[in-house]
């Protein structure tokens, strides 16, 4: 969604699921690197229970104390550089003032979980690589050392070999690393770490000597350790505890990181940002319990007088039944797995349970987006027909494979049985699952994003409606131009790329026009505006909204009360050449030759009174590729303007071809629409004009006229000229022409002699100047 880079998050949730024979629970992740996932691992009944990647006795103890007794590089580990961007960011985190340094357990439990995602998704083929006993336990675990100031966080994923630990956490981290670390110096932010690929190193917030230990099903186990001085070692672990499968990050806390070693402040943390993780989170968490202990003597002497006084009941005892051992109570401290997040899925829940405030922690858990806004909006459903399924899906970055790139803001998660396991993902992509799923998932996307437009109050055409409403529900008050303003271009490219949806999504449409206000307006709230008998969608395109106020194409259409449409993203030129029509409406571009705006009555004899100068105009412009010279109908005030054809370039359309890097005039010539020059048959210059070719069409001023109206009449529409300077030549004869210059005039040549006197007045300065410093020197 920051990534969402984006401040507005919209959240999209849908629940999907899929029945079929095979009964197999997949779950797809755009987020992580696999997108099939199973169900989450069962929590074990003895929780208490103490796996063997952490266990505490004697020898482990002995092992760990060796480990970490010097925080130093151990002599023997093979040394490394850090890419210069690694070493660059965590030269940042190192000396950050940055206050929430909270970040760190949640990048860290958020890489955890990717690694346990992705030996789930290998096991759902190959179910022996999970291993036998706790190393098939998918789980995290924290344990935490007051003395030795050291937390460690350990997980049973996938592990990395030797070769991933250099790559991983020392040497290609460079685009997210750079991206990030310029993200960072823009915006202060570090909470977006995680979104840029490189959330490990937020353990510098916290610690100053951190070790990884990680066991790969393909190599032996190996530690990787860094002080973040520039430098890291791997050696192979002969000393810890075999991990059997996974890896364990341990973090020797600074001194003013002490709160970390807080069993409340972990849980807290937990609670906070990895609630919705989908593995069982357990904390090494101590307990106190009551015990029953032998009690000692003083005790037994202190209770003598008593059992004398209650000779009764004694004398009521067998003689034989033997005294039982005194005992007492005491308060002892012990330690056991704790699970933290015992949460149920929240796609698997009822949607009437799940609060607004859950939906927005899942969004924030599964986008990695902790800021403080909530998601825009959510949509909970369940979907029925040929595949049944379950999916959540929230607006952010990305969503491969289930949602086209123009939906590219969408993450969500699916869950499915139908898809099969042992295919390629090029074949996946093509299961008719997969298709169904995708094409249910974007319908239920733009109805949920069409939901947000008519729950907005200033959406709303009723006045009494909109008032009533916008007293009711504040909150909802904006919120589509909040989300036009963010992810219009990307509703706009979905028209280009998907026909199938391009109705739908245009009724997602906003735009500004002649009669919005400066407020934005849909298709819809436009057609019922228009006029009776209007048969088209008037709209123009240019580079922005003052300049199209002023644009000679509208004078006709606002003098007949016409609302027409401005264009002024770039991308529009794009749109409008696949969004041909809308309701029945075709769409017209008032730039272009076809505008219809009513039958007039004297235009056939318009068109016969002008014949002459329109032919004798054609003929005069030959050589500047005019196609056609019109009677226009579309001015009023102005004596002529330039259209194109109705399926060539717009004068837009070519500026922004002709700006692009590597455009070629050549090959855009084919696409340059024909001009057509209109004329204005009742103002007063094109009247004259007419009398004056009637009178005499050789006049060379005449042909001036017309070549200087042209370009003026081109430059006014939009286009570039191809030779300025002819059109600025033209300009300053007319302007002679005005002030009764005489033609021939020339421009007065300066006189040379004046230059000849000044230099040589220059020489004399400089040698009487001379002359003075070489008597100062004597």
């Amino acid at each position: 969604m920051r990534k969402w880079t984006l401040p507005s998050a919209l959240l999209l949730l849908s629940l999907l699921l899929l029945f079929a024979d095979q009964g197999r629970k997949l779950q797809a992740n755009a987020e992580a690197d696999s997108d099939e996932l199973v169900d989450p691992p069962k929590v074990e009944d003895k929780i208490g229970a103490v796996p063997n990647g952490l266990s505490t006795d004697s020898d482990v103890v002995k092992r760990e104390a060796e480990s970490i007794s010097k925080r130093s590089i151990r002599s023997n580990a093979q040394k490394f550089e850090f890419q210069a961007e690694v070493s660059r960011l965590m030269d940042i985190l190192i000396n950050s003032l940055y206050s929430n340094k909270d970040i760190f357990l949640r990048e860290l439990i958020s890489n955890a979980s990717d690694a346990l995602d992705k030996i789930r998704f290998l096991s759902l083929t190959d179910k022996e690589i999970l291993g036998e006993g706790d190393t098939a336990k998918l789980d995290i675990q924290i344990k935490l050392d007051k003395e030795k100031k050291i937390l460690s966080i350990r997980d049973r994923g996938i592990g990395m070999t030797k070769e991933d630990l250099i790559k991983n956490l020392g040497t290609i981290a460079k685009s997210g690393t750079s991206a990030f670390v310029e993200k960072v110096q823009t915006s202060g932010d570090l909470n977006l770490i995680g979104q840029f690929g490189v959330g490990f190193y937020s353990v510098y917030l916290v610690a100053d000597y951190v070790e990884v230990i990680s066991k790969h099903n393909d190599d032996k186990q190996h530690v990787w350790e860094s002080k973040a001085d520039g430098a890291f070692a791997i050696s192979e672990d002969t000393w810890n505890e075999p991990l059997g499968r996974g890896t364990e990050i341990r973090l020797h806390l600074r001194d003013e990181a002490g709160e970390y070693l807080e069993e409340s402040k972990l849980k807290e943390l937990v609670k906070k940002y990895s609630e919705f993780i989908n593995f069982p989170i357990y904390l090494w968490a101590s307990k106190e319990v009551d015990v029953e202990v032998p009690a000692d003597e003083d005790d037994e002497s202190s209770e003598s007088s008593y059992e004398e006084e209650s000779k009764d009941d004694d004398a009521e005892k067998s003689e034989d039944e033997e005294e039982k051992p005194k005992t007492k109570t005491v308060k002892e401290t012990t330690y056991e797995w704790e699970l933290l997040n015992d949460v149920k899925a929240i796609w698997l829940r009822n949607p009437k349970d799940v609060s607004d405030e859950e939906y927005t922690k899942f969004y924030h858990s599964l986008a990695k987006d902790f800021g403080d806004e909530k998601p825009l909006s959510w949509s909970h459903f369940n979907a029925e027909g040929d595949v049944e399924f379950k999916a959540r899906v929230f607006i952010s970055d990305e969503f491969d494979e289930l949602l086209p790139k123009y939906l590219s803001f969408l993450k969500g998660l699916v869950d499915s049985d139908t898809l099969p396991l042992n295919v390629s993902r090029e074949m996946l992509q093509q299961h008719s699952s997969l298709r169904t799923i995708k094409k249910k998932l974007i319908r239920k996307a733009l109805d949920m994003i069409r939901k947000i437009a008519d729950e907005d109050p200033d959406e709303s055409t009723d006045k009494d409606k909109k008032d009533e409403v916008s007293s009711d529900n504040d909150e909802k008050k904006g919120q589509y131009a909040k989300f036009w303003n963010e992810f219009g271009k990307s509703i706009k490219l979905g028209i280009i790329e998907d026909a199938t949806n391009r109705n739908r999504l245009a009724k997602l449409l906003r735009f500004e026009t002649s009669k919005s206000e400066g407020k934005l307006t849909s298709l819809d709230q436009y057609i019922s505006r228009m006029k009776s008998g209007q048969k088209d969608i008037f709209y123009i395109t240019g580079t922005n909204k003052e300049q199209l106020e002023k644009s000679p194409f509208l004078e006709r259409l606002r003098k007949k009360n016409f609302e027409v449409i401005y264009f002024t993203d770039p991308v529009d030129e794009y749109l409008m050449q696949y969004l041909m029509d809308y309701e029945d409406k075709k769409f017209q571009n008032v730039s272009k030759e076809g505008l219809k705006i009513g039958k007039d009555a004297k235009a056939k004899e318009l068109k016969e009174s002008f014949k002459d100068l329109t032919k004798w105009w054609k003929s005069a412009l030959s050589s500047e590729n005019v196609d056609d010279v019109k009677i226009s109908n579309r001015l009023d005030n102005t004596p002529c303007v330039v259209v194109t054809s109705k399926f060539g370039w717009s004068a837009n359309m070519e500026r922004i071809m002709q700006s692009q890097t590597l455009s070629d005039a050549n090959k855009q010539a084919y696409m340059r629409g024909k001009r057509v020059l209109e004329i204005n048959p009742r103002h007063p210059i094109i009247k004259e004009l007419r009398e004056r070719v009637v009178k005499n069409p050789e006049d060379e001023s005449v042909k001036h006229t017309a070549q200087l109206m042209y370009q003026t009449a081109l430059f006014e529409s939009g286009f570039l000229l191809n030779d300025p300077k002819d059109f600025a030549s033209r300009i300053y004869d007319s302007v002679k022409s005005s002030l009764d210059i005489n033609p021939e005039a020339t421009v007065e040549e300066e006189e040379e002699t004046e230059e000849v006197e000044a230099e040589s007045d220059a020489k004399d300065g400089a040698s009487a100047d001379a002359d003075a410093d070489v008597k100062d020197e004597l």
